[in-house]
C-alpha cells in the first residue's frame, strides 16, 4: 500500500520567545570562587531540579528550628555504618534533631560501635558455617536491656539507650543512643521480628521485643501529632520506617490533630517505592512539600548538615 508522506509545509509555527521554557540562563550554576562560604557554594548550584530542591529543604529545616518545631530523623542502619554518627550527634547538640527513629539494626550497630569501636561483620564469610549474627556480647546486652526495659514499662529506644549509658563504654562519644539519652532526645526503635541478629540469640524474648517496640510505635505516633510545620527525614530505610510513618500519620489525623503542612524528605542511595509514596508523596498531598534525593549517605548527609548549620549561623548574626 502506497502512503503519501505528510506535508510539513502546512504546519503552524510560533516564535521561540513566546514559548514557555523550563531552563533559563538565570537558573544556571555559578562558578564557585575561592573564599566563598559553604552556603555561597550551595547558592552557586543550578536552580534546576535537585539543585533547586536542596536549598529548599535546608530552608525548611532552618525554619522548623527557628520556630521550635519537630525535626524528626528516621534512619536506617546504613547511616551508622557509613560513619555518620559524629555528624548526627553534632546536629543533636545544636538542637537540630528533635527525635530519632531507628530500625532494629540501628541499635545493633550503634551498640557495637559504643562497645568496641567497630561493627558490621563480613556476612559472605560468616554465613558459610553459621557464625553470622552469633556475636555473644551484642545479643546478650541488647536482649537483656530490652527485657529489663519492657518490665519497667520503657520503650526499646529508651531501654537500650539507658543501659548503654550506664555501661559508659569506651566509644560512648560515637553512640547516637548514648548521646541522645544524655541530651534528652527521644529514640524509638521499630522492629520486624526475625530481621535482626539479636532475634537469633538464646536470650531473645519475643514478648519483650513486641511490648517494647509497640510502645515505641505509640510514642512515635505521639511525635507525629506535633509534625505541623516541622520536618520528617527518612534516610536509608526502604520499608519499615516509611510504613511506620504513614500509619502514625493516619493515627494523628484520625485523633483530630492538625498535621497537614510539613516537609518530608527521603534520602537514599537508590529509589524505592515505599519511601517515595509513604514519605514524599502521600503524606504531603494535603499540604507541605516532599523531596527525594538519591545519593550516597556519606556525601549527602554531611552536605545537608553543613548547609543547615551555616544557614542558621548566617541568619542569626
Amino acid at each position: 500500500m502506497k502512503i503519501e508522506p505528510v506535508d510539513l509545509s502546512k504546519l503552524k509555527t510560533y516564535s521561540i520567545k513566546q514559548r514557555e521554557n523550563k531552563v533559563r540562563v538565570k537558573d544556571f550554576a555559578r562558578v564557585s570562587q575561592k573564599g566563598d562560604s559553604f552556603n555561597q557554594f550551595i547558592g552557586s548550584l543550578p536552580a534546576i531540579l535537585k539543585g533547586n530542591d536542596f536549598p529548599q529543604l535546608v530552608e525548611a529545616i532552618v525554619d522548623a528550628f527557628k520556630k521550635k518545631k519537630l525535626i524528626l530523623w528516621a534512619m536506617g542502619d546504613s547511616v551508622i555504618k557509613c560513619g555518620l554518627s559524629p555528624i548526627i550527634i553534632n546536629l543533636m547538640q545544636k538542637g537540630l534533631v528533635s527525635a530519632i527513629a531507628l530500625q532494629g539494626a540501628g541499635i545493633i550497630h550503634d551498640a557495637e560501635i559504643a562497645l568496641i569501636g567497630e561493627t558490621s561483620e563480613e556476612v559472605a564469610d560468616t554465613i558459610k558455617d553459621g557464625r553470622f549474627g552469633m556475636a555473644e556480647e551484642t545479643g546478650k546486652l541488647l536482649n537483656t536491656a530490652i527485657k529489663q526495659g519492657a518490665a519497667q514499662g520503657l520503650g526499646m529506644g529508651e531501654a537500650v539507650s539507658k543501659r548503654l549509658t550506664e555501661l559508659n563504654p569506651p566509644y560512648a562519644e560515637y553512640s547516637l543512643l548514648i548521646q541522645a539519652y544524655k541530651l534528652g532526645i527521644p529514640v524509638t526503635v521499630h522492629i520486624a521480628i526475625g530481621t535482626d541478629i539479636i532475634h537469633m540469640h538464646p536470650a531473645c524474648s519475643g514478648k519483650a521485643i513486641g511490648e517494647a517496640s509497640h510502645l515505641d510505635f505509640r510514642r512515635f505516633a505521639a511525635l507525629i501529632t506535633k509534625l505541623e510545620e516541622g520536618v520528617f527525614l527518612n534516610i536509608g530505610s526502604a520499608v519499615i520506617l516509611p510504613e511506620v510513618f504513614l500509619k502514625s500519620l493516619s493515627i494523628a489525623r484520625n485523633l483530630g490533630y492538625n498535621v497537614n503542612r510539613f516537609t518530608t524528605a527521603n534520602l537514599d542511595m537508590i529509589s524505592h517505592y515505599r519511601p517515595l509514596e509513604n514519605v514524599v508523596k502521600r503524606p504531603t498531598a494535603t499540604g507541605g512539600k516532599g523531596y527525594s534525593f538519591i545519593g550516597h549517605h556519606e556525601i549527602m548527609i554531611p552536605l545537608l548538615a553543613r548547609a543547615v548549620v551555616e544557614r542558621i549561623n548566617e541568619t542569626t548574626i
